[in-house]
């Protein structure tokens, strides 16, 4: 048997081919851009930045063998090859049990198949019903796995729908739909339906910082308080709870992991009362590598597997594949054939046949507005490199870095004595709360998280993403809803883009920052405040501190 030896440090499992190099950009230069922009963080030229962590989604690097599926992409209008392909890495991943059951009929593509009749029996003639990916005549009997371009849309049309069910069904009704935590986007969606979006988790548990800053064992911080839950809902009375939303990992919830055990116990609740539970997927990969890491029983076992079992406790799911380093472009909207989703938003005759099908209400939205089902808004190239980028986070060694970056950036920021980081880190960024970061000497009003966010733009071309007072809209919220506002700042980190030099910059950034915080300016909205997500198109403009 040959001798081990062994070292103190992980060995790579990747290198980078292309290099883009950066712009000198001077403080007067990106003061400049700000005044231009409004100082509006989003309005930004990226081109003018030397870190850009304002989310991960769609800005990560893509494998080389993302890069080469973009040349088998099939661009036909109807029914293009990567059609079949996405829907079976879907059922592969999240309905098959892990790699031992894989299909991956991808690779039929991948090695130019030109047997007809394989590719009829293997790929294109296939029918799958039950689950959360009908195929065949069954999806376009009973449509129920909708792709679209990315979450957001995804969201759109599935909030559009079932308002217009709860409008025509109960004409001027409120409805509350709670969620471990709404993300922006999700909780957008859900006010403009007219419904009230309620984010339940303990607020206590996430601030707490343990010993040194490090965790022995994730204490799955974004797990729903199943208490609230319940309470909650006899509170406004089933009836007017049309869904329940879980977020995993839980992103507006300092994007921390949720548990096996909790998802089980909110599918529980849900189905007491009769309610759909859907998920908001946009990173499962992080959150299954989590519960393998951290949840008892789960040790053995892969994230795919995992991901079956996270995916069996949902009735319907919405997807921003853009995240957790899938892809640039994508998303996914889907629900379990002729599951508890579908049985509450379809409507029947007497005789119990289907009057009018949900699923085929989503569909008509999905071509009027994103495209036919085939590729509803991406392009064939974008679902080959999708379904090769689902696979792959599918990886451990990938995801363990991914969260190891995460990681090294909190506990880096820990160390270097800046207040308020949320620990343990999240799975695709680090979080800071900015009630702590300023002393607690900054009001709710002040909007200084956008203005730490701004200033760390102005000073080191660093961007990153302000998700508490301002983005989170706590003027307009109701006393029980800002009691659930994080007023925190994330740093996004995305797939195999940044090094340990960039995060290193931002660390040392962060810390100036810090040491100055007394001289970052409060902010104030000049235009746009009642906009819907106000922060993607608000102008706003520094005013002085009080204090000073």
């Amino acid at each position: 048997m040959s001798k081990q030896y062994p070292l103190n440090v992980p060995a790579p499992h990747h290198f980078t081919y292309a290099v883009r190099d950066l712009p000198e950009v001077t403080v007067e230069q990106r003061e400049r851009a700000l005044q231009a922009t409004h100082y509006n963080e989003f309005a930004f030229p990226s081109g003018m930045l030397t870190v850009d962590m304002l989310s991960d989604s769609g800005t990560t690097a893509m494998t080389n063998h993302q890069w080469a599926s973009l040349f088998l992409g099939d661009e036909a209008y109807g029914r293009n090859t990567g059609y079949y392909v996405l829907l079976d890495t879907f059922r592969d991943i999240f309905e098959r049990g892990g790699e031992k059951n894989w299909k991956k009929i991808i690779d039929l593509v991948r090695t130019d198949c030109r047997d007809v009749e394989k590719m009829m029996d293997e790929v294109y003639l296939c029918e799958y019903e039950g689950g959360l990916f009908n195929g065949g005549a069954a999806q376009m009997e009973r449509p129920n796995a909708f792709i679209i371009q990315q979450g957001r849309a995804a969201e759109s049309v599935l909030m559009e729908i079932v308002r217009n069910i709860l409008a025509k069904r109960h004409p001027g009704k409120k409805f509350t739909i709670p969620s471990n935590g709404h993300f922006d986007t999700t909780e957008g969606n859900i006010k403009q339906m007219g419904s009230i979006p309620r984010n339940l988790y303990n607020k206590t548990l996430l601030w707490e910082v343990p010993e040194g800053g490090r965790y022995e064992k994730n204490p799955f911080k974004g797990n729903m308080d199943i208490e609230k839950l319940e309470q909650l809902i006899t509170s406004v009375g089933p009836e007017n709870v049309p869904l329940i939303f879980t977020c995993i990992t839980n992103n507006p919830v300092c994007g921390q992991a949720v548990s096996m055990g909790n998802l089980k116990e909110i599918n529980r609740v849900a189905h007491k009362y009769n309610i759909p539970l859907v998920f908001d997927t946009a990173r499962w990969a992080e959150n299954a590598y989590f519960i393998k890491m951290n949840e008892e029983g789960y040790a053995d076992k892969s994230i795919a597997e995992i991901a079956t079992e996270m995916f069996s406790y949902c009735d319907a799911f919405t997807m921003s594949a853009k995240k957790d380093g899938h892809a640039n472009m994508g998303g996914m909207l889907a629900f379990r054939d002729k599951g508890l989703f579908w049985k509450n938003f379809s409507d029947f005759n007497e005789d119990g046949t289907v009057k009018t099908d949900v699923g085929v209400l989503l569909k008509v939205k999905q071509i009027s507005c994103y495209g036919n089902d085939s590729y509803g808004g991406m392009s064939g190239r974008d679902i080959m490199a999708l379904a090769v980028g689902l696979y792959e986070s599918c990886d451990f060694n990938y995801m363990n870095e991914r969260v190891a970056q995460c990681n090294y950036l909190a506990e880096g920021f820990y160390d270097a004595g800046v207040k308020g980081v949320v620990l343990p880190a999240g799975g695709h960024a680090v979080y800071i709360n900015m009630d702590e970061f300023f002393d607690g000497k900054r009001g709710h009003d002040t909007f200084a998280g956008e203005g730490f966010s701004l200033e760390l733009i102005r000073r080191y071309g660093i961007r990153v993403s302000e998700l508490g007072d301002y983005s989170m809209e706590y003027d307009l919220k109701t006393p029980e809803q800002q009691a659930e506002v994080c007023n925190v700042v994330r740093f996004a980190i995305d797939r195999s883009r940044l090094t340990k030099e960039h995060l290193d910059y931002v660390i040392a950034a962060v810390k100036a920052l810090y040491e100055d915080r007394e001289n970052i300016p409060n902010m104030r909205i000049v235009w746009g405040h009642n906009l819907p997500m106000r922060h993607f198109h608000a102008f706003l403009e520094p005013y002085p501190n009080e204090e000073k």
